[in-house]
């Protein structure tokens, strides 16, 4: 997901009055301002600051909405709304469109993690909003309707408690003081104490911790100030406060509201040697262990004075598209890590296929499948029918035999389903087993490049 990027009207800007600084934070160095015109209220400096921050936070990918609270101020009270259409930068299941403001409190870091931008050894542009700065220009944006929502970051000041308090105090003046109903992700610190993280929860619809990358050894040689094992308490930790919300007690009285949208985590994908399996793995066992909405991967992007230590250049993105097919397939439709690592070569997906037409070019002995007679966990692996096309079939096979039509009309097309099914009309006869049927099924488009 990208940064925001919001476009500035073209008339001068009305006077702003003056943003209250937070005591607690020291004076921040003012970047220099965008030579655009500012937007109406918003005073050049912070158009300046939000410049570098919201740039710097454009690596994290693991902001998505799905399942917020539904909120809304038309009732006359409050501000904001977690529901609506907008700048379309992150989407529930239901369609729903959530415009984030995608930033970081600072990019100030005292750790020093080789594979980030803004570690501390980094020769970028700092900037550091103050609390009331970032929580006024958050409502700003809402009322010019450019966003709905926060997703907040920060780099670590001080320590990870001060830190954490910072991030948390912004939610709560959101919350309590302005009564800020729209959608809130905080990307919370694990080394952070737990009381700061259960506060995150009470102010936040999703929280996330990066887990960063699959391999501990990695983490403790690329990130020394980060542990695995501390990541993966903080993780638990929130898995019990999200488990305790959902309870009821024996008076039917629900447990305070923790973070309805549940947690998330990112993964760098090709800043190590850890190859797909061990990243899926990871996902699988978070998933398990932890009760995971979401894992994110992120291709490995070359940073400037970067350390011998990382590759010199980033991994194919359709590395990370793979992931994320897999990652579905985990998920949905029911196949283990093997069985899908398995449709590739030593541990790595498939470049050119996806997972799932991968592993059914290897295991064709499972196929075809009789559309009219199977069940709907063997329909799930069937290339090109996706779980809502099983569901159609499902429903559709009580009422009639279906034929080679009926499928494409239920799922849209039937180039890849021609060789893996059977149908009232249609049997594949050798085509399951022609030497060529690879070649055949080969996607030719290369994936376009994300950025210019």
């Amino acid at each position: 997901m990208s940064s925001c990027n919001v476009s500035s009207p073209s008339s001068p800007p009305s006077p702003a009055p003056s943003l209250a600084a937070s005591p607690a934070l020291p004076p921040a160095p003012v970047p220099a301002a965008p030579s655009s015109v500012p937007i109406d209220g918003v005073p050049l400096r912070l158009m300046g600051k939000l410049a570098i921050l919201a740039d710097a936070a454009k690596y994290d990918a693991s902001c998505a909405s799905s399942g917020a609270t539904r909120r809304d101020s038309t009732d006359g009270r409050g501000v904001g709304s977690s529901e609506g259409m907008g700048i379309c930068h992150a989407y529930a299941p239901d369609g729903r469109c959530i415009s984030l403001l995608k930033v970081l409190l600072t990019n100030f870091c005292t750790f020093d993690c080789l594979y980030c931008v803004n570690r501390v050894s980094s020769n970028v542009p700092r900037a550091r909003f103050e609390i009331d700065e970032l929580v006024n220009l958050v409502l700003a944006f809402y009322k010019r309707n450019y966003i709905e929502g926060l997703f907040l970051s920060s780099g670590i000041i001080r320590d990870p408690d001060y830190t954490m308090e910072q991030i948390v105090e912004v939610a709560r003046r959101l919350r309590e003081v302005h009564d800020f109903r729209g959608y809130i992700h905080l990307k919370t610190i694990p080394e952070a104490s737990p009381e700061l993280l259960e506060a995150a929860g009470r102010y936040a619809d999703r929280l996330s911790i990066n887990i960063e990358l699959a391999r501990s050894s990695s983490l403790a040689s690329l990130a020394p100030q980060k542990e695995s094992g501390g990541i993966r308490r903080a993780m638990a930790g929130i898995r019990l406060k999200l488990d305790e919300s959902r309870e009821r007690s024996h008076t039917d009285r629900t447990a305070p509201r923790f973070a309805a949208s549940g947690q998330s985590t990112q993964m760098i994908v090709g800043a190590d040697a850890a190859d797909d399996g061990e990243l899926l793995a990871c996902s699988e066992s978070l998933y398990a262990g932890y009760g995971l909405k979401r894992v994110y991967y992120s291709a490995f992007s070359p940073i400037p004075d970067a350390s011998a230590a990382l590759p010199l250049a980033p991994p194919d993105l359709t590395r990370e598209h793979r992931l994320y097919q897999a990652d579905w397939l985990m998920r949905y439709y029911g196949f283990a890590v093997e069985e899908i690592v398995a449709g590739g070569e030593d541990g790595m997906l498939d470049p050119a296929l996806d997972p799932k037409l991968a592993w059914a070019l290897k295991h064709r002995e499972r196929f075809p499948v009789d559309v009219n007679r199977a069940e709907r966990e063997l329909l799930l692996r069937v290339p090109g029918l996706g779980a809502k096309g099983v569901e159609r079939v499902l429903t559709s096979r009580r009422v009639h035999r279906l034929s080679l039509a009926d499928l494409g009309r239920l799922c849209g097309s039937v180039k890849r389903l021609r060789p893996f099914v059977v149908t009232r009309d249609w049997r594949p006869t050798l085509l399951l087993d022609a030497a060529g049927l690879r070649s055949q099924l080969l996607q030719r488009d290369a994936q376009l490049p994300l950025f210019g």
